[in-house]
């Protein structure tokens, strides 16, 4: 299988590292810590970050969702390092709650490394990886008016989370899965949006 095979949990190790050394993990200092898997995690870790406990913070989905943006429109132009700018560069989170948020998804993140890697790869080359950073980039506009709904913004979090992941894992079921949560996602969104405005 290969170092693919526990590639999520590789991740999370870093991300759990990460916390564990300084009281304050900034977001460059996770980029830096996920530089050289490639796209994938770009996506992935920030949906993860914002479906643990510290999404639950106001203000966070929205600021991930920027983040995660920013990456998308890299990832569509198919640029060949990730850069932020330095206010989001040195915005930072609590090392301790980085670390234990890392530490509660080490279970799912054995689950998917078991599970999904090396399916239908031909869905998850350039091309497909541009369609679907055009999608993501969708799905986070959706995700600030969703914040003022709790849990809402998990749906389309769930979608990026499965694009990210399909692109690490080399799993095209993984893509397809993704494209189809977001249908769902906006679906969802949409709904909740339009029910809110008519209330």
């Amino acid at each position: 299988m290969g170092s693919s095979s526990r590639a999520v949990e590789d991740i999370l190790d870093r991300l759990e590292q990460e916390g564990r050394d300084d009281d304050r993990a900034t977001v460059g200092d996770v980029t830096g810590a996920l530089g050289d898997r490639g796209f994938g995690p770009f996506l992935f870790v920030p949906a993860l970050i914002e479906i643990s406990p510290i999404g639950g913070v106001p203000g966070v989905p929205t600021l991930l969702a920027l983040i995660i943006a920013l990456f998308a429109v890299q990832i569509v132009m198919q640029r060949d390092e990730m850069w932020l700018p330095g206010f989001l560069e040195n915005r930072s989170v609590s090392g301790d709650k980085l670390a234990k948020s890392a530490d509660k998804l080490r279970g799912i993140g054995r689950w998917l490394d078991r599970w999904f890697h090396g399916r239908l790869e031909a869905l998850t080359g350039p091309k497909a990886s541009r369609i679907a950073g055009i999608a993501v980039l969708i799905l986070c506009l959706t995700v600030p008016p969703l914040e003022l709904v709790p849990f809402a913004s998990t749906a389309p979090m769930a979608a990026i989370a499965a694009f990210g992941l399909a692109m690490t894992l080399r799993d095209g079921v993984l893509m397809a899965l993704g494209f189809v949560l977001s249908l769902v996602a906006l679906g969802v969104g949409f709904g909740m949006i339009g029910g809110g405005g008519g209330g």
